[in-house]
């Protein structure tokens, strides 16, 4: 899914006040609250259909460095504990629940809140290690595919924004949301089936070519939440929003490549799985 510590951001949102917009808005009702000029569809404004407020520019505002500074540290704790979770894989399990709520506090909280943030990259370093020493065990060498994987889908998608082929439109994010709320539905039929014993597959219905489908389906679907990730951030450097927001950025960042990292390290095990 879309990073909602992104696009529910009122500060990533493109939408920068002048400080003779913010007066005109303080002096109308509650209700007309909205930037003078900006006619939002409820279908863009966000989850409810309600337009994130905008935000006025900040004297020490996000930037890329700060931006990747925070990134580059939460990868670093993700890292550190991915070590725990290699050597403890029965921890796995319990820190893919912790990591999930979390994961939802931080997307829908208004504000960013620092440790609750690094408590996501503490839990989910430990479930990817967990997982990853368990496919390695199986699967000799298959961890160094997917983050190799994973780094080449990150690439090719930065370096086409960075060109300008590549960006988000109504149409393709209606799209989107369409796909990732059937893969979700997929998904949690999946997982039922196999926790109930119905499919007793160690993948269940992700097995096979339709496996590999799905998960094709779930690194476009990926890329493409890079890119929404990659607009957004450029809005929030081009707008001068408030630094704390990069850590936001940072969240968001690291939501859509562990979810990019998992599906590839999925793909490879199928393919490994069958010869």
């Amino acid at each position: 899914m879309s990073n909602p510590a992104l696009s529910n951001n009122p500060a990533l949102n493109g939408k920068t006040l002048t400080a003779e917009e913010l007066r005109r808005i303080y002096e109308q009702p509650a209700a007309q609250m909205q930037r003078p000029g900006i006619d939002t569809p409820a279908t863009e404004a966000g989850f409810g259909g309600q337009q994130p407020p905008a935000v006025a520019p900040s004297e020490r505002p996000m930037t890329y460095e700060n931006t990747i500074s925070k990134t580059v540290l939460l990868f670093v704790i993700v890292l550190a504990f991915g070590a725990v979770g290699w050597f403890m894989p029965a921890l796995a399990f319990p820190a893919a629940i912790v990591g999930l709520v979390l994961g939802l506090v931080n997307s829908f909280k208004k504000q960013p809140s620092v440790p609750l943030i690094v408590l996501y990259a503490v839990a989910q370093g430990i479930f990817l290690g967990g997982i990853s020493g368990i496919f390695e065990a199986q699967w000799s060498g298959i961890v160094s595919q997917a983050i190799i994987g994973t780094l080449a889908v990150f690439g090719v998608t930065l370096l086409l924004f960075r060109s300008g082929k590549v960006r988000t439109s109504p149409k393709l994010n209606k799209i989107f949301m369409v796909a990732i709320f059937g893969y979700l539905a997929f998904s949690v039929v999946n997982v039922v089936l196999m926790l109930t014993g119905v499919n007793q597959d160690p993948w269940g219905l992700r097995n096979g070519w339709l496996g590999l489908a799905i998960g094709a389906l779930a690194v476009l679907l990926a890329a493409y939440s890079l890119v929404m990730d990659f607009e957004l951030i450029q809005n929030g450097v081009r707008n001068r929003v408030p630094e704390k927001w990069a850590w936001s950025a940072a969240f968001g960042l690291m939501v859509t490549l562990i979810w990019l990292y998992v599906e590839i390290l999925r793909i490879l095990a199928i393919l490994r799985g069958s010869d």
